[in-house]
């Protein structure tokens, strides 16, 4: 048993640093995004140089996938009993589903906001550009936006590991007065 709360602590410290180290990175993607003045203009083509943003976005995005995986894998591991996996029936309570859902939904929200502004980090050469041939910069406060994401996603799977946590801890404390009355 206290290897397991050991395991739980653990994991949840990992979480969180995943997502510290997500959320950071997002904060520096925003401060080293590409500006409007690097765009290079010839006639109607344009250039816009690479960023650092582009490497801060990848880190904050692996860092984010990890973490959500791992925090789900918490979740699973405390639905089911260690006595009981084979008949395992989610006994997640409604609050823990909610936190799920949400962690779940900002999550893929986040996935699709850092995915469009790591691209348009990318160096955007003459004629090239990010769409069609035109330059895109990325919009003052994507990565910002992303980071609040980042936090939501990380807050709402955490919260539902320990709601369930908790469930799984009352539902073993049941069966053991069970066992004694």
């Amino acid at each position: 048993m206290e290897k397991h709360q050991y395991g739980f602590a653990l994991s949840f410290c990992i979480v969180v640093s995943l997502g510290l180290a997500s959320f950071l990175s997002c904060i520096a993607a925003e401060l080293k995004r590409t500006k409007i003045k690097d765009i290079k203009l010839d006639g109607k083509l344009c250039y816009l140089p690479g960023s650092h943003a582009f490497g801060f976005g990848i880190a904050a995005l692996v860092c984010l996938l990890i973490a959500q995986i791992i925090g789900n894998l918490i979740i699973c591991m405390n639905s089911c009993s260690r006595e009981e996996r084979n008949d395992c029936k989610t006994r997640r309570p409604r609050t823990a589903s909610i936190l799920l859902s949400i962690s779940w939904l900002s999550f893929g929200i986040a996935v699709i906001l850092m995915s469009v502004a790591i691209s348009m980090s990318r160096s955007q050469p003459y004629g090239k550009g990010w769409l069609d041939g035109e330059c895109y910069l990325v919009k003052d406060g994507t990565y910002i936006g992303s980071a609040i994401l980042v936090l939501i996603t990380i807050g709402s799977a955490l919260g539902s590991a320990i709601t369930t946590k908790r469930k799984s801890q009352t539902d073993k404390g049941q069966k053991i007065h069970a066992q004694v009355g």
